[in-house]
């Protein structure tokens, strides 16, 4: 087994600096110096839900950039010293017809996850990118392209993938007309993908604080979802609308918003929903999901970013401020995504606590 340094939460956003063990490289593994992760919900989410009592601490972080330090004897597309992106996937089945299809978000044996999963060859828990290195398979390792901020783009392996794979399933571009409800994370780099692929863009926020930040991240438009008369006037204006509320909500307003033939794709809350189908009949209406992406779309993505200079609006904390940043995500505080630079667990002494993952 090899060493790194990291940070493990026991169920509370008071994580502590633990020494991590990862495996020795196999054959198509490549090693990758970690050296921005983005925070995410999932993270946050994950640590609440996380058993103080387990054997196995909890190490989040799923989206992040990084350094090729070494690499596996049968690795051919990537080698030492190249820029690499990891998101929340680092393996699956690749025989079921999801993989087939370039789909290994939705792999039927169940994909990989970068932490909380079970390594599908030897049985182990993963642990995340909240460290100074991961060792991963590579065809889940992306190639970085050159130009993209590799802080800023971290988010993209999450939050922008989860936005782009139904914007692009969804044929959004010139003359599509969507509105994106809510503006954090997620919902800030949907505004700007559509934006870039040439959409009329529309923001649905709560209050008008966040007008001039949607006016700056190229929106057209801004409704806030509490004045009445402005959902009213809005009703069946858009073709396409991307839900990234990430708490349950009454989803009847926003199906409300959709022309004819138009579709709703649910993105921020995962859980149970209620929704009258009515609401859907009227119109022909479509409620749909998505999570994650596959490594075509994955690949697809971080080029058009690098093309169109699309990156997250991030605010950049070394990681021993990692707790504070779940717990400040919590409260909201933040615009629009926090991102973890690791180079701080270079320095200090070598913590205690072993973990392996």
């Amino acid at each position: 087994m090899r060493t790194t340094r990291g940070w493990v939460s026991h169920g509370t956003t008071e994580l502590r600096r633990a020494e991590l063990r990862r495996r020795e490289l196999r054959a198509d593994d490549v090693a990758v110096r970690i050296d921005y992760c983005g925070v995410c919900h999932s993270d946050l989410h994950a640590v609440h839900a996380h058993d103080p009592d387990s054997s196995v601490p909890l190490v989040p972080g799923h989206e992040f950039t990084g350094t090729v330090t070494e690499v596996g004897r049968d690795v051919r597309n990537l080698a030492v010293g190249d820029a690499v992106a990891v998101g929340n996937i680092v393996d699956a089945c690749l025989a079921c017809d999801m993989c087939r299809a370039g789909q290994e978000n939705f792999c039927r044996a169940f994909p990989t996850l970068t932490y909380g999963g079970v390594d599908r060859r030897d049985g182990t828990p993963t642990s995340g990118a909240f460290a100074r290195e991961y060792v991963v398979r590579e065809g889940f390792a992306y190639r970085l392209p050159r130009g993209l901020d590799p802080a800023a783009a971290a988010p993209l392996m999450c939050a922008g993938v989860t936005v782009w794979e139904p914007l692009r399933a969804l044929g959004v571009g010139p003359g599509t007309r969507i509105a994106v409800i809510g503006l954090g994370g997620l919902g800030h780099l949907a505004v700007k993908l559509a934006v870039a692929l040439g959409a009329e863009t529309t923001v649905v926020s709560r209050s008008a604080d966040k007008a001039d930040d949607a006016r700056r991240l190229g929106a057209q438009h801004l409704i806030v979802s509490t004045d009445e008369a402005a959902m009213t006037g809005a009703r069946g204006q858009f073709d396409v609308v991307l839900d990234t509320i990430a708490v349950a909500h009454d989803l009847a307003p926003y199906l409300a918003l959709l022309a004819l033939d138009g579709e709703l794709s649910l993105l921020g809350y995962l859980g149970q929903v209620s929704v009258e189908t009515t609401d859907l009949l009227i119109g022909r209406k479509k409620l749909s999901s998505g999570g994650s992406g596959g490594r075509t779309r994955t690949a697809e993505l971080l080029e058009f970013c690098a093309e169109r200079g699309v990156v997250a609006d991030i605010e950049l904390l070394p990681s021993s401020r990692a707790g504070e940043s779940l717990e400040r995500l919590a409260r909201g505080d933040v615009r629009y995504r926090f991102v973890l630079d690791m180079s701080d667990l270079d320095a200090g002494p070598a913590p205690v606590v072993p973990v392996r993952g």
